[in-house]
This record gives C-alpha cells, structure tokens and sequence, in this order.
C-alpha cells in the first residue's frame, strides 16, 4: 500500500474527531435518558395511557406501546423452529 498523504492524514483526524465528537453527544443523551427514567421511576413512560385499568392499558389505542409484551421479528421468531 502506498502511504498516506499529508492531505488524507488531516482528512482521517478530522472524520475521526467529528465521529468521536457525534458518538461521545449520543452517549451523554443515553445518559440524560436513562437518568431522567429513573429519577422518575418511569412513571413518564406511562403517562399517556389515560384508561385506568392497568391490564387494559396496553390494550388501548391511547396507550403509546405495551410495557409488558416482547417484541420479536417474525425472522428471528422462526429461527428457533424444528420443521
């Protein structure tokens, strides 16, 4: 391989630092999330659903996601199949 020019070099610092840059303010906002989620206990998360039953919340088109279901693709969910 033919070494890099001075050009290139510069060009690989500066994506490297921007792509540092880009994942070290995508982890500080996990972060903020998950900290804000358990200062709060979750409680946020559930807000929406406005029915008051529990067991029917998941159920209601008002209620944004089911905290309780597992989500699996159908690919994985026959990966497991013996025919």
């Amino acid at each position: 391989l033919p070494p890099l020019s001075l050009l290139q070099k510069w060009a690989l610092l500066s994506l490297s630092a921007c792509s540092s840059l880009c994942c070290l303010c995508c982890l500080l906002g996990l972060l903020v999330a998950i900290g804000l989620t358990l200062g709060n206990q979750g409680r946020v998360l559930l807000a929406p659903c406005s029915i008051g039953s529990t067991a029917l919340a998941p159920l209601s088109r008002e209620c944004p996601f089911d905290p309780t279901r597992v989500y699996v693709s159908p690919r994985w969910a026959g990966a497991g199949a013996v025919p």
